[in-house]
């Protein structure tokens, strides 16, 4: 299961007038369903603020999103990914918003969470309706089942309400997300998500690629606690928002891998080797074979696919955060033993050297390695590239390639993503060392 694509082209907009409260309509659990909708919905319109990103030297929109109003002063809740062309380029593009009465101006960034794809920004006017937190998702005990309701302007067709399912925090994720059962489409990025009674439960971030209906949100408490920070200041200057995205993404990776060891490790069986797997609940593994294969495979191969589940959106052609670890036993059917050497080293490229902004070319090492007496002889090769804006973090792959067998073999992996240079050693270490032959 995969958390993407992000929604980074959520467009929200609303005309309704504005209502000059903040206190949500009181919830009638009598009036059915459709009513319901109705009633959240028109309390809804005049909260929602569009956010726009222009680009400076043509003053024209480079990409929309929505926000909605959760102060009396104007403070406003978006996904980070909605201003992250502003935070990682400010001198480029300019934000600004569009309120219900049409009244157009500035906005300044407040604050960020990159890796619950969060942001904080003001509007340059008081006196407007805002949204109210459910202290029932704040406390995390919002019960499964209740009806919630996703808004936004999907594919831009107009502002939109959409009736979901809420079903509680996503079991297999390292950083919370809730799983709405509900259509959340491209535009619906940063739209509140608020129970029968106007309050907000969540906000729009994702959607399974693949699944039929199967939505995620960011949990309200995170954008209340990311609310509280903005309130209490300083603001974000704008030119220190990408150092911000840095310190933030390395807090992250510091914390996600002390949070990978302390889960600990085990011993896996792949064909006759032994491989490195995580009993951290947040990483899934999958198997799978070409047994089944029609032509028959001149090599039988089968796979194991471990990895983290979500990715965090750093910018439109960076999504980093992930965790991979592979193993493939390899057998020649009916190929030589010349002719299996030459399929495994087709099979064990590093992948594509492609540089772009923001990512430095890929380098590579190549050597043989001996980890241990019950271990066979390995062709190792250790990637890296890495991130031009963010110092000390790396994308790094790390491929083994067992040499003790002429038409049997393990080719196995682990990829990081946005890790820094001392914990991909030290995984990559460990990787290797557990490698071993298991009879």
């Amino acid at each position: 299961m995969r958390f993407l694509p992000f929604l980074a082209a959520a467009i929200v907009w609303s005309t309704a007038a504005a209502q000059q409260t903040a206190t949500p309509p009181a919830p009638s659990a009598a009036q059915p369903l459709s009513t319901a909708a109705e009633r959240v919905y028109d309390h809804a319109r005049p909260r929602i603020v569009q956010v726009r990103t222009l680009l400076v030297a043509a003053s024209r929109q480079s990409s929309i999103g929505s926000g909605f109003v959760v102060s009396a002063d104007g403070l406003v809740i978006t996904n980070y990914h909605v201003v992250s062309r502003f935070a990682l380029d400010p001198k480029t593009y300019r934000l600004e918003y569009l309120a219900p009465d049409g009244t157009k101006g500035s906005l300044e960034l407040l604050a960020i969470d990159v890796a619950h794809d969060l942001a904080v920004v003001k509007v340059e006017r008081g006196g407007l309706p805002y949204f109210t937190f459910d202290t029932r998702a704040l406390a995390g005990t919002l019960p499964k089942g209740e009806r919630i309701y996703a808004m936004g302007n999907p594919l831009d067709l107009g502002f939109t309400i959409v009736e979901g399912t809420y079903n509680g925090l996503v079991d297999k994720s390292y950083d919370e997300r809730i799983h709405f059962s509900g259509s959340i489409n491209a535009g619906m990025s940063g739209g509140p998500v608020a129970a029968s009674d106007g309050r907000v439960v969540g906000v729009n971030v994702a959607k399974a690629v693949g699944g039929e209906q199967v939505g995620f949100l960011v949990p309200a408490r995170y954008a209340a606690q990311l609310l509280e920070r903005a309130r209490k200041g300083p603001p974000l200057a704008a030119d220190k928002a990408r150092e911000e995205v840095g310190r933030q993404l390395d807090a992250w990776q510091a914390a996600f891998y002390d949070a990978l060891k302390a889960s600990g490790f085990r011993t896996a069986a792949v064909g006759p080797y032994l491989g490195l797997e995580s009993t951290a609940p947040w990483i899934t593994c999958w198997a799978s074979t070409n047994a089944d294969a029609i032509p028959r495979p001149r090599t039988a191969a089968s796979t194991t696919r471990c990895s983290s589940t979500a990715g965090i959106f750093v910018s439109d052609s960076i999504l980093t955060g992930r965790l991979d670890i592979n193993y493939s036993y390899l057998k020649a059917v009916d190929l030589n033993a010349f002719q299996f050497a030459k399929e495994l080293s087709q099979r064990s490229r590093s992948g594509e050297n492609r540089r772009g902004r923001r990512m430095t070319a890929q380098e590579c090492r190549d050597d043989f390695v001996a980890v241990g007496a019950a271990a066979p002889a390995l062709r190792a090769t250790w990637c890296m590239r890495a991130y031009r804006e963010f110092e000390g973090l790396y994308d790094v792959t790390l491929l083994a390639l067992t040499q003790d067998r002429d038409r049997e073999a393990l080719l196995a992996s682990i990829t990081m993503q946005g890790i820094s240079h001392a914990n991909a050693v030290a995984l990559g270490r460990r990787f290797l060392e557990a490698i071993e032959w298991g009879r």
